[in-house]
């Protein structure tokens, strides 16, 4: 049972987390609509679609600010009973800063763990809602790649015909034992190439020793064909690159089917990493904020607190962002890139809270 100084200060602490959030959420639905509207504004569709899509898209945004969320409500929580001269009459009970910091600390995890394993899997799946109906008046509809048990499956569309290609795996920028299927726009069978090498380094495909096959005839006069498409490997790799459309289960499976093909899953491990380490980020950087907040003076002014989350947070945000992106691109390990920027945020503020109760 919690007791009644810990009831206090959780009440006191998610009524501040609750205005926040409400507050960002509305942030992020003012910003993302006049970027729907700018999408559809040549586009003959209903006047309510791109709100619609704005609040399918604003719950993930939500999810990915929520760390600064935490850090801000921690500054605001401390700025109120710290102004207000409550922060005194909790020590005359006998409740140290740390007392109050472990109970922000333990109540933020859990939290945290209720957002990743609830929160993160609905608002994942209003993305994928989100992405499937935006899709539908994108350009981009047209190129479509999927990932089975039997290989990777690519469906391209040029002026003249529609491409259906299969292949086992992938390596580097070369697709092995592939299979290219072109049909007209009525699905009458038009040619099949196959290959066991494709060089997809640039949209012009390089197959070697091909075999090619037109109304049963086939021929294997070729030893390098050139193939134009819409593909190459970085665009194969980005239609892969949105996982927030996933849930968690649905980001294992992934993972199992990138081994399968040989695909390197780096960014989903980085990705399920950053998920499941996240109450104790949430955490360590609403303890962060607490120990910043009870060495600064009591007649600081709002206006400074909260230009110094700001600042906090891009600090964190571009050093997180660096070690995701040498982590994403092979440079160092998945584990390195999400856990070395966390333990130095946990140094300095464990260095912080070493003398937390003189204060």
């Amino acid at each position: 049972m919690f007791k009644i100084y810990e009831k206090y200060i959780l009440i006191k602490f998610y009524k501040k987390f609750l205005l926040i959030c409400l507050a960002f959420f509305c942030l992020g639905i003012i910003l993302n609509i006049f970027e729907e509207i700018s999408f559809f504004q040549n586009k003959k569709v209903n006047f309510i679609l791109p709100y619609f899509l704005t609040i399918l898209n604003a719950p993930i945004t939500l999810f990915d600010i929520f760390p600064f969320i935490f850090l801000i409500t921690a500054q605001f929580f401390y700025y109120e009973i710290i102004k207000n001269d409550e922060i005194v009459l909790l020590k005359n009970n006998g409740l140290s800063n740390l007392k109050i910091i472990k109970t922000l600390f333990f109540s933020t995890v859990i939290i945290g763990i209720l957002i990743v394993f609830v929160y993160y899997n609905f608002s994942s799946k209003l993305k994928f809602l989100y992405t499937d109906i935006k899709n539908n008046y994108s350009d981009d509809n047209k190129y479509l790649a999927v990932v089975n048990d039997s290989g990777l499956w690519l469906k391209d569309e040029s002026q003249n015909s529609i491409l259906i290609t299969k292949s086992k795996n992938i390596n580097n920028n070369i697709l092995n034992e592939v299979i290219i299927n072109e049909f007209s726009f009525d699905f009458k069978l038009i040619k099949t190439i196959q290959a066991n090498k494709v060089n997809i380094d640039t949209t012009k495909w390089i197959l070697y020793e091909p075999t090619v096959t037109i109304e049963n005839v086939s021929s294997k006069n070729y030893d390098i064909l050139e193939f134009q498409t819409n593909f190459d490997d970085d665009k194969i790799r980005n239609l892969f690159s949105n996982f927030r459309t996933l849930d968690l289960i649905e980001l294992f499976n992934l993972k199992k089917d990138y081994e399968k093909l040989g695909y390197s899953y780096d960014e989903i491990e980085i990705h399920l990493y950053q998920l499941f380490i996240s109450p104790y980020v949430y955490a360590l950087l609403t303890v962060l904020s607490s120990v910043i907040m009870i060495n600064i003076r009591k007649k600081t002014s709002i206006y400074f607190n909260i230009i110094l989350g700001i600042f906090i947070s891009v600090i964190i945000y571009y050093l997180n962002f660096l070690f995701i992106s040498l982590g994403n691109t092979g440079k160092i390990p998945p584990v390195v890139s999400v856990f070395l920027p966390i333990i130095f945020i946990t140094i300095i503020t464990i260095i912080g809270l070493i003398r937390i109760n003189e204060k």
